[in-house]
């Protein structure tokens, strides 16, 4: 409960931190995203180059076990 009432607090800071006249923080925090934007794309493009990896080498694998287990089956 005490981790929601935190998250929601953040967020409600961040909202009013945005608009304009508060904190004025609208400018800069665009100018972070833009910056920001192309090393995040960076890092997801890497993540899911990964998991790709990691899906293949798992298929290939499910299929050896598979042919394992059909030969098993036909030797007993």
């Amino acid at each position: 409960m005490l981790a929601m009432i935190i998250g929601v607090a953040l967020i409600l800071f961040t909202i009013f931190a945005a608009l304009p006249g508060f904190l004025g923080w609208g400018a800069e925090i665009i100018t972070f995203l833009k910056g920001a934007a192309p090393i995040l794309s960076a890092f997801i493009g890497i993540i899911a180059i990964f998991v790709g990896i990691a899906d293949i080498k798992d298929k290939n694998e499910a299929k050896k076990e598979e042919e394992a287990s059909r030969n098993n089956i036909d030797i007993k």
